[in-house]
């Protein structure tokens, strides 16, 4: 488990790029275009190991683009990305999971036509019946589905989704499939998870137990970077805020600093933001920001 007794970002730099005392992730020269767009053109990236990391943005400014770049998902033209240490570039998603690496999905990509519990024992890895030739000796893979089970069952318990258990995931509301997606993640016991907007679309009554559960993650000493455009929620669960605009990072900083930076400002409000970085002016350019950024890139 993480050590929370001192500050893992003392002395970090307050500036784009900064480099951290013990990264997970090292990002070097990350260019993603689309044609003739340059979506993404990251010069230098670290996640700090055992941290909650919230990577923001106006709408466009790259963030989807570059978590699937960081997953496996879409491939770089140029540069690398490291996670321990070890390459990943080229690597299939699949490959990066079983690195240690999960991610979510803004939209939830749980298996609607099967139960609860049959999505979560899909999240477990290196499963002995997934064999072909295996599945059709039960003896080899009994032990295992009993431990996958038991597994499931905890996590059930933790999510609140018990009861549910023999629900088609489909029938979930759309909170219940991101708690479902989370505990699914986490039956592979993963050192990093990443999560895209967490928040969208979930209803307020679910929002406080994704926000404890995200914060679990850390308590666990597992690594957290997601996306989100709720401000509220970025200032209160992150430890470290990273600020995309136009494919490049601009800032970096505590949430509590990041979004008084003129760059950030100028970012999310373009030449006419408000210096008056008062209590009410902040309130002011956040409500505006989200309304800026909408919906989903």
């Amino acid at each position: 488990m993480a050590d929370i007794t001192t500050d893992p970002f003392a002395g970090v730099e307050h500036v784009p790029g900064a480099t951290k005392p013990d990264p997970i992730i090292v990002a070097d020269g990350i260019v993603r275009s689309f044609g003739g767009l340059t979506a993404v053109n990251v010069e230098h990236f670290e996640v700090q190991r055992h941290t909650i990391t919230a990577l923001i943005g106006p709408n466009g400014a790259g963030k989807s683009t570059f978590f699937n770049l960081l997953t496996g998902f879409d491939k770089p033209q140029e540069g690398q990305w490291l996670f321990n240490g070890k390459t990943m570039r080229g690597t299939s998603p699949a490959k990066v999971a079983r690195a240690g690496k999960v991610r979510t999905f803004q939209l939830t990509k749980a298996l609607s036509g099967m139960t609860v519990m049959e999505n979560l024992r899909l999240g477990a890895a290196q499963q002995k019946g997934e064999n072909f030739f295996r599945a059709f000796v039960k003896p080899i893979w009994r032990a295992q589905e009993a431990e996958v089970t038991e597994k499931a069952i905890e996590l059930l318990h933790k999510f609140k989704l018990y009861e549910k258990r023999d629900d088609f995931a489909g029938e979930l509301s759309g909170g219940q499939r991101k708690l479902l997606e989370m505990a699914r993640a986490l039956m592979s016991e993963p050192e990093m998870i990443m999560l895209d907007e967490p928040m969208a679309g979930v209803n307020p009554a679910l929002t406080e137990s994704l926000l404890d559960h995200v914060l679990a993650l850390k308590g666990e000493g597992r690594t957290v970077l997601f996306v989100e455009h709720d401000m509220h929620m970025v200032r209160r669960i992150s430890d470290w805020v990273v600020v995309m605009a136009e494919g490049r990072i601009i800032a970096e900083g505590p949430p509590e600093t990041v979004m008084q930076n003129p760059a950030v400002q100028n970012a999310y409000l373009g030449a006419h933001h408000d210096t008056d970085l008062s209590e009410e002016a902040e309130e002011l350019v956040e409500e505006l920001a989200e309304r800026l950024e909408g919906g989903a890139e």
